[in-house]
C-alpha cells in the first residue's frame, strides 16, 4: 500500500482536527460535486468505481443509490454507525481518527441522493463518539461547509447525530430506521424497501461508515484510480479487523484480494504460543466458519472468492481460532450473543436462538450427549429461511458450519437414563 485511503490518520497526525483535514484537501471533493456535477453524474462515478457496501452485504453502492423512487421528496441519507458485530472495530477508528473524511462522504452521498438532511446513527455505546461528532459537525457549520447555499449554490444540507440504545438488531437497516423514528428497534417487513419508503416514509439511502469514507478520494481521483486496488469485481481497499488467536490484532487496510495467509501471518504476526491455526471466522460472530486449510489460507479475501469457499467476507472482521480452542466453546459464545440480541419479533429467531444456546450450554459441559448435537442441528435448520431479518440466519451460520466442518469436536457419547 503506497498510502492510506481510509485510515489516513496513520500518516497524517491530527487529521481529526478540521484545520488539518482542510489543509490536506478536505471538502474539496464535496465542493467539486456541488459546484460542477449533477447528482446523476456522481451516481455514475460511484457505479464506475465499483464501490461495494462495506457493511457486510457488498452490494454495489451506486446501484443502491439509483433505486431511489423518482420524483419523491424529501429524501434522506442515513449513515449506519451501529457497529455491533463481535470482532468488528473498523468504523470506530474512522469515527475517532478520520471523522471529517467520513462526514465529507456523508455530504457527497446526500448530494447524489438529492437529500437535504442526513443522519449519523451511532450505536449506544458510542455516546462519547457521538458527542465528538456533534462538535465536529458544528465546526463544519461554522466554516460554511454545511447549512444553506453551500459554495454559492442553491444546495443546502444539514447533518444530525442520533444514538441507539445498544441493540445489535439496529444494525439491520429497517430496525435502524424504526429506532431513528423513536420506535422499538425491530425490523420492518419488506417490501417496501428503504429506497422507496424509508425514514419517515420517504426515499432513503443507508450506507455504512467505511463505505461513505471511500467517497471523497473517489471523487478526487476518479474511478480508474479506485480500480487500481483490489480485484476486477471487488475493487478498492478494505479495512480488515483482525482478532482472536493472533499475535498482532488490529485494523489493517489492505487491497481487496489480499490472502488470508498474508493478513494473518504477515500483518497479524501469526499464531501465539506455537499453536496451529484451526479455523477462520471471516465475518465476525455471524460467520460461516472455515477450516483453515492451505487452500483457504491462500484464498484472496474478496466477495466472490470467499463465497466460493462456502462462506462470506461480510464486514471482514476476521476472527482467528487456533488448535487450543474447541468449537463447542466458540458456538456456546456466539449462541449466547444471538440469544441476547434477538429482538423477539419473529418466533423462529426468538425461540430458536434460546434453544440453541441452552443446548450448547449442555454440549459445552460434561453433560452433553450425541442426541443434544443432533437436536442442535435440527433447531438450527428450523430457524433457517423463516425469519423476518438476517439475525436468525446469522445465528445458525456458525452452528451449522462448525457441525459440518469440525465433527471431531462434537463426538459425544450416548447417555441413557436408567
Amino acid at each position: 500500500m503506497p498510502e492510506y485511503v481510509l485510515l489516513r490518520n496513520r500518516e497524517l497526525p491530527d487529521i481529526n482536527q478540521l484545520p488539518v483535514y482542510l489543509k490536506s484537501g478536505g471538502f474539496e471533493s464535496f465542493k467539486k460535486v456541488v459546484r460542477s456535477q449533477t447528482p446523476q453524474e456522481v451516481i455514475d462515478l460511484v457505479k464506475a468505481a465499483g464501490l461495494r457496501g462495506r457493511g457486510g452485504a457488498g452490494f454495489p453502492t451506486g446501484v443502491k443509490w439509483s433505486f431511489l423512487s423518482r420524483g419523491v421528496y424529501p429524501r434522506y441519507v442515513v449513515a449506519n454507525a451501529d457497529e455491533s458485530e463481535p470482532g468488528t472495530f473498523k468504523d470506530r477508528e474512522i469515527l475517532e481518527k478520520n471523522p471529517f473524511q467520513f462526514l465529507e462522504g456523508v455530504a457527497i452521498c446526500a448530494y447524489a441522493a438529492e437529500a437535504n438532511t442526513a443522519y449519523v446513527y451511532c450505536r449506544g455505546e458510542f455516546w462519547d463518539l457521538a458527542h465528538a461528532l456533534e462538535e465536529r459537525i458544528k465546526a463544519l457549520y461554522d466554516q460554511k461547509l454545511l447549512g444553506k447555499n453551500l459554495f454559492g449554490t442553491d444546495y443546502h444540507l444539514d447533518i444530525h447525530v442520533a444514538l441507539g440504545a445498544g441493540a445489535y438488531i439496529c444494525g439491520e437497516e429497517t430496525a435502524l430506521l424504526e429506532s431513528l423514528e423513536g420506535k422499538i428497534g425491530q425490523p420492518r417487513l419488506r417490501p417496501p424497501f428503504p429506497a422507496a419508503e424509508g425514514l419517515f416514509g420517504k426515499p432513503t439511502v443507508i450506507n455504512n461508515v467505511e463505505t461513505l469514507t471511500n467517497l471523497p478520494p473517489i471523487v478526487e481521483k476518479g474511478s480508474e484510480w479506485f480500480h487500481g486496488f483490489g480485484t476486477e469485481k471487488s475493487p478498492g481497499v478494505k479495512i480488515f479487523s483482525l482478532s482472536g488467536r493472533v499475535n498482532k490484532p488490529g485494523n489493517y487496510e489492505l487491497p481487496l484480494g489480499t490472502t488470508f495467509r498474508e493478513l494473518i501471518f504477515e500483518h497479524g504476526g501469526g499464531i501465539p504460543e506455537g499453536h496451529r491455526i484451526k479455523a477462520i471466522m471471516p465475518a465476525g460472530a455471524s460467520s460461516l466458519i472455515l477450516a483453515a486449510t492451505e487452500k483457504v489460507l491462500d484464498t484472496p479475501m474478496d466477495y466472490e472468492a470467499v463465497q466460493e469457499l462456502g462462506s462470506a467476507l461480510g464486514s471482514a472482521s476476521v476472527i482467528v481460532i487456533d488448535d487450543s480452542i474447541n468449537m463447542k466453546k466458540v458456538l456456546h459464545k456466539t449462541a449466547a450473543f444471538f440469544k441476547h440480541e434477538s429482538c423477539g419479533k419473529c418466533t423462529p429467531c426468538r425461540e430458536g436462538t434460546y434453544w440453541m444456546y441452552k443446548l450448547l450450554e449442555r454440549i459445552d459441559s460434561e453433560n452433553g450427549t450425541r442426541a443434544d448435537v443432533e437436536l442442535l442441528e435440527s433447531v438450527a435448520r428450523g430457524i433457517q429461511n423463516k425469519c423476518l431479518c438476517a439475525l436468525g440466519e446469522f445465528s445458525t451460520a456458525p452452528v451449522l458450519t462448525a457441525l459440518e466442518r469440525f465433527p471431531e469436536d462434537f463426538q459425544l457419547e450416548d447417555k441413557s437414563i436408567v
